[in-house]
C-alpha cells in the first residue's frame, strides 16, 4: 500500500495536538487556559495598545483577502 506524502504511520499533527491539550487540561484544569489567554490578551494590549483591539474587532467574520498567485 502506498503511504500518503509525509505521514508515516503514527498520528496526525492534529490527534496530537488534541491529545496534548487533553493532558494539559486533565493535569492543569480549565481554569489554566483562562489564566494564559489572559496573559496572553494583555501582553498583547501591552505591545499593541487597546484600538488594536478595535481592528480585530472590525475585521472580524470577514474573509482574508488572498492575494494573487505568481503563476
Amino acid at each position: 500500500m502506498a503511504q500518503e506524502a509525509g505521514h508515516t504511520g503514527g498520528m496526525s499533527v492534529r490527534e496530537a495536538g488534541r491529545r496534548g491539550g487533553e493532558r494539559v487540561k486533565a493535569k492543569y484544569g480549565s481554569e489554566f487556559y483562562e489564566e494564559i489567554g489572559r496573559k496572553g490578551g494583555e501582553a498583547t494590549k501591552n505591545k499593541y495598545g487597546p484600538s488594536f483591539y478595535e481592528v480585530i474587532g472590525q475585521k472580524g467574520g470577514q474573509r482574508p483577502k488572498r492575494k494573487p498567485s505568481a503563476n
